[in-house]
């Protein structure tokens, strides 16, 4: 902005002089002196100060201009996306765990994710990357559906036999360190994947048994519900409610031509379902008790 016009003074002013005074020494009229000064009005701190940095603000404010475009692109990136996900939910889980497991954690999560985008991807179909929920886990979500019930079967079984192996990787590490964080978080990747197996829809195991028969939901809620009885969890709770609600949208639509053909399968593929989700199931068993740790860290 610039500077305010000036006004001239109301009143005459001489240096040295009285600006009451209307003559000049010596009898001359004030009229007749020739005024060839210039008034001194020295430039306030802070307008001098202005005009020093006027020139490094504006050269960062057109820099920041020709940057917004590349800053917007990188908040679309699905890297971004995921990145910052992530770093909500270790920043989440260290105020209960601390850091080191809490970052372990998040990894674990994480493999378990990638194994679902690799099979995805595989299968050529249009997915997410993996997004991170504080408190509630991590999904990926699918732009188109599977092409058949089998398909979906082993999209599922991705994540844990991905996720097994990062808890082996955190197993090892304990074998070669010594230290009971790597073991913890092993057990915890055990149990993270082999929960995934429970025979609900909406989990992993849902989705595997799909393929041996979608009735294997009714009594997946049935024993959730019972579990829910003891240990009751409001994450719990909306698995629960999911899985009755599909578990009867199946039951209702049972006999429609789509959705027959959708959950059909050979008889190889469903024995090959159950073998998966068995040999899943009990390994991720073995595990867990192998690596159960009694003592505190």
């Amino acid at each position: 902005m610039g500077e305010p016009e000036r006004t001239p003074p109301s009143s005459p002013f001489l240096l040295g002089g009285d600006a009451s005074s209307t003559e000049e020494p010596h009898g001359a009229p004030f009229e007749s002196v020739e005024r060839d000064y210039a008034p001194i009005h020295p430039e306030p701190g802070w307008k001098s100060l202005a005009r020093k940095l006027w020139a490094p603000i504006a050269a960062l404010g057109v820099l920041g201009w020709k940057l917004k475009f590349l800053v917007l692109a990188l908040f679309k990136l699905k890297i971004f996306a995921t990145s910052a996900t992530m770093v909500a939910s270790v920043g989440a889980y260290t105020l209960i765990w601390g850091w080191a497991f809490a970052l372990g954690f998040v990894l674990l999560m994480f493999v378990h994710e990638l194994g679902h985008v690799l099979e995805a991807r595989r299968q050529g179909l249009d997915v997410s990357a993996p997004m991170f929920i504080p408190f509630l886990g991590a999904l990926i979500m699918l732009r188109e559906q599977p092409q058949s019930v089998w398909h979906e079967a082993r999209l599922a079984a991705a994540g844990p036999i991905v996720g097994s192996l990062g808890a082996l990787a955190a197993w090892g590490v304990y074998a070669a360190t010594g230290r009971d964080l790597f073991l913890a978080l092993a057990f915890t990747g055990f149990f993270l994947n082999l929960f995934n197996l429970a025979p609900i829809w909406q989990l992993d195991g849902g989705r595997i048994v799909s393929a041996i028969h979608p009735g294997f939901w009714i009594p997946g809620v049935l024993l959730l519900g019972a579990f829910m009885y003891f240990y009751p969890s409001p994450i719990l709770i909306v698995i629960l409610v999911l899985g009755v609600l599909q578990a009867w949208r199946w039951w209702r639509q049972r006999r429609d031509p789509e959705v027959r053909r959708y959950y059909a399968a050979t008889p190889r593929q469903r024995v090959a379902a159950a073998v998966i989700y068995a040999a899943l199931v009990g390994l991720l068993g073995l595990a867990m008790n192998a690596t159960f740790l009694e003592r505190d860290l």
